[in-house]
């Protein structure tokens, strides 16, 4: 397995951490290793179901009709 150092997290967030990890009766080093897993499936799984969408398009759409999209989606 790899290790993975992470520096610079405000205190805030450590003792959220530590709050999550004494709930779920754990250490704070497995919760976040069990947050970062989750977070990279659900990502992995999200991007698979958008590529199977773009994949049965008969074409791709251009990025004006991107842009269009969004601004309606804004107003």
């Amino acid at each position: 397995m790899s290790t993975l150092t992470i520096r610079n997290v405000r205190p805030a967030v450590v003792k959220s951490l530590k709050a999550m990890a004494r709930k779920r009766k754990r250490s704070m080093e497995q919760e976040v290793r069990e947050i970062l897993e989750e977070y990279v499936a659900d990502r992995h799984s999200v991007l698979d179901l958008i590529e199977t969408g773009w994949t049965a398009q008969s074409r791709r759409p251009t990025a004006s009709e991107v842009d269009d999209w969004i601004g309606a989606g804004r107003a």
